[in-house]
């Protein structure tokens, strides 16, 4: 049979089941991504699995979001994230060191392997011809134990590119026309694979921007093959052993099918508060701006830093922006300085920050209120820059680069009459500025045994969740809209991640940018009824963070009722034993407000024998028709209150 590459990926690591759309699937796993800010749960939670080693083939722990220290709270937190390191046998990324997509892809990433991450952008390394998923921490920590990943079969959804980009347009701009054509639902149950023509002039790093914000549009994941800009690319980063070599078959075929012209492009933006709210510049050429941000996994190659130091050389930027370029690692930093462009940002005025997520988790780099900030990040939901009355773009180094120097947004086509600037010519170099120094690697076995987890005051242990309820009858502490992302369920930000460790007061900011009561109200009933929340479609969309599942529980959320939900969140409610329903009739919710007690009878029966969920809505006196999506195996998990007490009760 013939097969794409995505195919190729899964087959070559398929555990059980049948790769049919819709099917159940186990997926052998390679290697695991961590990062800090997730990264503390999930070392919990392989403490709690009671884990000697990782088994998988590389597993990595990064620091690169919660750099800013304040006080003690994130500087403990990676002293015990370096113990876990050592005790599990994992490597270990220093803070400073970079961010992990960029940073995975330069030291460890390699065609044909298997990857999920505790990060929605983990997809970013299909750019190298892998399978990378992002999932929730706990089942990072059961990939790291050895187990496989269980996911639904996803739609294969080819992308066929044709053309070349033409000037002042560039990877940022293929992704945003994505999400122009379909939205932040767009590739919800599906794995985006391009291929075509169109591939030969995308570098390795053009590709990694392209697949990163694949999760914007909901995807499972986003995979290109590994040809010879892949070769390319291993080489430079003096790897070329590890590179094989992964194509789609002559004949392959695709479930879902598009196509590109790379040359009919043009630059595009993402106006404020969501990543699908695509339109072209030029519609909104002229709006005052007062910051602008290049770097991010969205954007971290060299050449788009490089790109941005070619249009500034020799200007400098308009008086009232802020220009702050963020490394996205060290090693792209020290290429930045070998070619000049280091010196040519900061002569123009840029605000040098150093190598990490910064702004695009909210820490730091917040913008003043109603003020527009430009962004090359993945993300602009609202809030999660650090300022609740925000205005964030999203957009390419060139179209950010050129507002900086003119103070509005500006159509980067523009600059040849406005200033005088030709697009600037960059080569990738034959060889990067390999740095290993700041990577740590796992300890032997017989060295790590004796390592003793560091927990700071701020780390807590992981709460007990009781089993599901055979009836439950509790008050709606919540009804929301559609497209309800995690940074609105739980923010992340400078505020409230130094608690990320510490569950009891990370729950206190739970909803609060939504509703500033939600959490004492669900608190106060934590003990008796618990609560319920009803919600739109894609809910929980955006980041991983299983916080947005466990903090709700932790104040005694039972079940959320939505249209639809976002893949990894409703994972994740399910990991933790909230149940997930969806509305028969999507109408139906609309029918429910805050206050509205509903009653769910004969529950665990019920959700055992089938999909089927009868909702009484007893302030009303109404009935709606729900369902949910479990598989076997995960009613099995939510009946148990959660896959830890499941684990707990299969030992």
């Amino acid at each position: 049979m013939s097969l794409n590459v995505a195919q190729k990926l899964i087959q070559s690591h398929l555990e059980s089941g049948v790769m049919t759309p819709g099917e159940e699937i186990s997926i052998r796993i390679d290697q695991t991504l961590t990062q800090d800010a997730t990264g503390t749960m999930v070392m919990l939670e392989l403490e709690a699995l009671g884990l000697d080693r990782a088994r998988t083939d590389v597993s990595v722990q990064y620091v690169d979001h919660n750099l800013l220290q304040a006080d003690n709270k994130n500087a403990d937190d990676h002293d015990f994230l370096r113990s876990a390191a050592q005790r599990f046998g994992l490597w270990y990324s220093k803070p400073g060191n970079g961010v992990s997509h960029p940073t995975h892809m330069q030291r460890f990433g390699k065609p044909g392997a298997t990857m999920v991450g505790s990060d929605s952008h983990t997809p970013a390394a299909g750019s190298l011809g892998m399978l990378a998923i992002g999932l929730g921490g706990i089942e990072v920590a059961r990939a790291i134990a050895g187990e496989p990943i269980f996911i639904r079969m996803p739609q294969i959804w080819g992308v066929r590119l044709t053309g070349e980009l033409p000037d002042w347009v560039s990877a940022k701009d293929v992704i945003l026309e994505m999400l122009r054509r379909h939205g932040v639902q767009g590739g919800v149950n599906r794995i985006i694979e391009y291929y075509g023509p169109g591939l030969a002039n995308l570098t390795a790093m053009d590709r990694h921007v392209i697949a990163n914000m694949g999760a914007e549009l909901g995807a499972t994941t986003t995979v290109f093959p590994a040809d010879e800009q892949v070769r390319t690319f291993l080489r430079a980063e003096q790897r070329e052993d590890d590179f094989t070599e992964l194509l789609a078959d002559e004949d392959a075929t695709y479930d879902v099918k598009e196509e590109i012209d790379l040359s009919t492009l043009e630059p595009l933006i993402a106006l404020p508060s969501s990543p699908g709210n695509v339109v072209t510049v030029r519609e909104v050429a002229g709006r005052e701006v007062h910051q602008v941000v290049i770097g991010s996994s969205a954007n971290p190659g060299l050449r788009d830093f490089a790109i941005a130091a070619g249009i500034v050389k020799g200007k400098q930027t308009h008086d009232r922006v802020s220009f702050d370029i963020n490394p996205t690692s060290r090693q792209i930093l020290q290429d930045l300085t070998k070619i000049g462009a280091t010196f040519d940002l900061i002569a123009a005025g840029a605000r040098l920050h150093q190598s990490g997520c910064m702004g695009c988790i909210g820490m730091g780099q917040a913008p003043g209120t109603g003020r527009n900030s430009l962004r090359t990040m993945p993300r602009n939901f609202p809030g999660r820059s650090g300022t609740k009355e925000d205005s964030v773009y999203l957009c390419s180094p060139e179209t950010a680069t050129a507002a900086a120097l003119t103070g509005v947004i500006t159509d980067p086509r523009d600059l040849p009459v406005l200033l005088g600037i030709d697009y600037p010519r960059f080569q990738e170099p034959a060889e990067s500025s390999v740095n290993t120094s700041m990577l740590e690697a796992p300890l032997r076995a017989d060295e790590a045994a004796p390592v003793e987890l560091v927990k700071g005051p701020n780390i807590s242990s992981l709460p007990d969740f009781a089993p599901l309820l055979d009836v439950i009858e509790a008050p709606v502490e919540l009804a929301v809209g559609d497209n309800v992302s995690t940074d609105e369920i739980l923010p992340a930000g400078a505020r409230v991640l130094p608690f990320r460790s510490n569950i009891p007061k990370l729950a206190e900011f739970t909803y609060y940018q939504v509703d500033e009561d939600y959490a004492k109200r669900a608190f106060a009933s934590k003990d008796t009824t618990g609560h319920i929340i009803v919600g739109g479609t894609n809910y929980g969309q955006g980041s991983s963070r299983e916080h947005a599942a466990i903090t709700p529980r932790y104040l005694g959320l039972q079940v959320v009722l939505a249209g639809s939900y976002a893949r990894i969140h409703w994972q994740n409610l399910t990991n933790f034993g909230v149940l997930a329903l969806e509305f028969a009739d999507p109408e139906d919710r609309l029918k429910i407000s805050r206050g509205d007690v509903l009653r769910f009878e004969g529950l665990r029966e019920s959700i055992a024998q089938g999909p089927d969920v009868r909702v009484r809505n007893v302030t009303r006196n109404e009935e709606y028709a729900a369902r949910h999506s479990l598989s076997e195996r995960q009613v099995e998990m939510v009946l148990a209150g959660g896959v830890i007490p499941w684990l707990r009760t299969r030992a």
